[in-house]
């Protein structure tokens, strides 16, 4: 029996460590794709929060009850230091145009004179925009980085959250999530 116990700690072994080998792949390739992340709040109502205006913007800010308004709504969570949110801004401004839905946002730990310039040097597409400073609300909705959008149907309920920039292949598959929505409302 002794003979064998090198060959059995060695398969444990192995097995051990092809399966600690597959979950740490498992968890790159998550990172690889933030959206592949899933969220809990999906099919949930969206959480309580109500975030004030930008200073220096001239459109209101945000509350839960604004998103049960009747209406499909994306809320895009942005920052003017975020890099992908910018690249991604221009590609909601031409999807809201395209197809009309209401879009708002909400501006994560920014400071206001940074977004106000962000969104007058880019344009503003919002319907109304709440000022998270401090990223209560963020972790409210579950935020994880941004940009992260979430379509939200007309009863308040959140259907479905993209992490990441929606651009390139992101904004396909947010379009045929988008659609579905859509479609179910």
């Amino acid at each position: 029996m002794s003979k064998y116990v090198p060959s059995i700690v060695a398969i444990v072994l192995l097995l051990f460590l092809g399966t600690g080998g597959y979950i740490a792949y498992s968890n790159f390739e998550a990172r690889k794709d933030p959206s592949s992340i899933p969220s809990a709040l999906v099919s949930k109502p969206v959480p309580a929060f109500e975030l004030p205006a930008i200073s220096g913007v001239d459109l209101p800010g945000l509350s839960q009850t604004d998103l049960m308004a009747g209406q499909l709504t994306l809320v895009n969570v942005f920052a003017s230091w975020c890099a992908p949110c910018r690249a991604e801004h221009a590609v909601l401004t031409r999807m809201k145009e395209a197809q009309g839905f209401r879009l708002v946002g909400i501006n994560y730990k920014d400071r206001a004179e940074d977004a106000a310039a962000w969104l007058t040097e880019l344009g503003n597409p919002y319907d109304a925009i709440g000022h998270d400073f401090t990223g209560r609300a963020g972790i409210e909705w579950g935020v994880t980085g941004v940009p992260e959008t979430f379509i939200v149907d007309a009863a308040g309920i959140i259907l479905h959250r993209f992490a990441g920039p929606v651009v390139g292949d992101g904004q396909r598959r947010f379009q045929i999530a988008l659609d579905a929505a859509k479609a179910g409302s």
